[in-house]
């Protein structure tokens, strides 16, 4: 896996990954950035909100759960002092589908968290990285 970051003014930068997919990053005006795009600690945290939504995902529907949507609200804290990593990450899943069955559903975000989410996990050596969710019924008709 590779990817190549690229100033192009001030403190505005452009990400391009080893799958040719391209994103803009900017620091806030009062860093000297005009806003054009997401701080990079933000990335992390999209990236992280990502790799767990897609495996849990994946982990019910192989356990046959109509699992039709996803979302995941990731908020975090850093350090007041630099280098400013993160310190508590949680990730707050919200799950629509039809008859999910919630010893499954935590069963999926429990796999996720321990084994498969290598971002989350990674960021669990310097986070504490928790975890809730609730499930949204999706109505019939």
């Amino acid at each position: 896996m590779e990817a190549r970051v690229k100033l192009l003014e001030n403190v505005c930068f452009v990400g391009e990954t080893g799958s040719g997919h391209a994103v803009v990053m900017d620091g806030a005006p009062e860093g000297g950035g005009r806003n054009l795009g997401p701080r990079p600690m933000e990335m992390l945290l999209v990236g992280a909100g990502g790799c767990t939504s897609y495996d849990v995902v994946s982990i019910l529907r192989n356990s046959k759960q109509d699992v039709t949507g996803c979302e995941v609200k990731v908020t975090a804290e850093r350090a007041n002092t630099d280098p400013k990593v993160f310190t508590k990450i949680h990730l707050h899943f919200i799950l629509t589908g039809r008859k999910l069955l919630p010893n499954r559903v935590e069963h999926a975000i429990r796999l996720s968290a321990e084994k498969y989410c290598s971002a989350t996990i990674m960021l669990a050596k310097t986070a504490e990285v928790t975890h809730s969710h609730e499930v949204v019924e999706l109505e019939d008709g």
